[in-house]
C-alpha cells in the first residue's frame, strides 16, 4: 500500500467501527449515515478525485510546452477539492502537483504566498493566483477566441 491511500483506508475503517457500534446499539439510520459520511470523506482524501501528482519541475516543463495552468495541491484541502469538483472533467487538463510529496512544489507555493503554503495555488502564464474561482479558471483553460 503507498502513502496517498493510508488516509482513505484510515477513514474507512474508522467509518465502519463507528457505524458497527452505532449498529448493535440499535440506531441502524445513524450507523448508516456515519458509514456514508466516512466514504465520502474517505473519497475525497483519496487519489481517486485528484488525477495523477507530477513533480513541480516536470509540471513547469510540461506547462511551457503546452500552455496549461499548474495547480499546486495538498490532500485534504477543501478548497482544492472545490476548485477540482467544479472544473469537473477539465480538471483533467491542468498539471497538479502534490505540495505534501514535492518539496520543490511546496517551495514554489510558499515564494507565491509570502512564506505560507496556501492552496491551491495555480500558475497561469507564469503568473501565481492563490484560491481562484473555478470559473475564472475554466476560462483559462477554453481557447482563446
Amino acid at each position: 500500500m503507498t502513502r496517498v491511500w493510508i488516509l482513505p483506508t484510515l477513514l474507512v475503517l474508522c467509518g465502519s467501527s463507528v457505524a458497527t457500534g452505532l449498529f448493535h446499539k440499535g440506531s441502524p439510520g445513524v450507523a448508516t449515515v456515519s458509514l456514508l459520511i466516512f466514504l465520502v470523506l474517505a473519497g475525497a482524501n483519496s487519489p481517486l478525485i485528484f488525477p495523477r501528482s507530477i513533480s513541480a519541475l516536470e509540471a513547469q516543463h510540461r506547462s511551457a510546452v503546452d500552455g496549461r495552468p499548474v495547480v499546486f495541491w495538498r490532500p485534504g484541502c477543501m478548497y482544492c477539492l472545490r476548485l477540482r469538483m467544479r472544473l469537473g472533467r477539465s480538471s483533467r487538463r491542468l498539471h497538479w502537483v502534490n505540495i505534501w510529496r514535492d518539496p520543490a512544489g511546496a517551495a514554489v507555493v510558499r515564494a507565491a504566498n509570502d512564506g505560507n503554503e496556501t492552496v491551491p495555488t495555480v500558475i497561469v502564464a507564469g503568473r501565481p493566483h492563490t484560491n481562484p474561482d473555478p470559473a475564472w479558471m475554466r476560462e483559462q483553460l477554453s481557447p482563446p477566441r
